[in-house]
């Protein structure tokens, strides 16, 4: 598959569609070194990849579940058994995160995670041209500063996004894409 076939023909899966395998070995080496070569102003290379699968997965649903009583202490039964199985959803997370160099001369924190997002872009891409289906998730835990201790991140630091990967298994439904047309204009100063 060449790169703009990739490009147009990803489509996210459902994280619960998800299946083994999961990339790893070189396929694996590949997909993340397809997050290296992100747009990276300043060659700070901010991004931070990383991998939760297996038991670490139960162990996240853990640090959600934390962070929620943190968050609202009166939180139930329903709603801690919920958060923390969001992470068991597929086989393998690779929880994308930018190092933030603050006060940066020339990169301000918003274009390191712009580098960041720019490099889950290229893995989620990667692993598709792979065969894997992936899809970018968040929701509130990824701005949570427990979650983010947890991974080993600074509150300055940021969770750009969970990547959900693994074998798709087809029912995902297939999304139309809009024409770029009603997006684009031409700007004339």
């Amino acid at each position: 598959m060449n790169a703009l076939e990739a490009i147009l023909s990803r489509q996210s899966a459902r994280a619960v569609t998800l299946k083994d395998p999961v990339p790893s070995g070189e396929d694996l080496a590949e997909i993340l070194q397809a997050g290296m070569t992100a747009p990276d102003h300043g060659a700070l290379r901010p991004w931070r990849f990383k991998i939760i699968e297996g038991d670490a997965r139960a162990r996240l649903g853990d640090v959600f579940a934390e962070a929620l009583i943190l968050r609202e202490p009166n939180s139930d039964k329903a709603a801690l058994d919920s958060i923390r199985t969001k992470p068991l959803r597929s086989p393998m997370i690779i929880a994308v995160c930018a190092e933030i160099t603050e006060n940066h001369p020339k990169v301000p924190p918003v274009e390191q995670v712009v580098a960041a997002a720019c490099a889950a872009q290229n893995v989620i891409t990667a692993a598709h041209a792979k065969g894997y289906g992936a899809i970018m998730l968040s929701g509130w835990p990824a701005y949570d500063d427990h979650v983010k201790n947890a991974l080993g991140l600074s509150r300055k630091d940021a969770i750009v996004t969970f990547i959900y990967m693994g074998t798709p298994d087809g029912t995902s439904p297939v999304k139309e894409r809009p024409g770029h047309e009603a997006f684009t204009a031409v700007w004339t100063g």
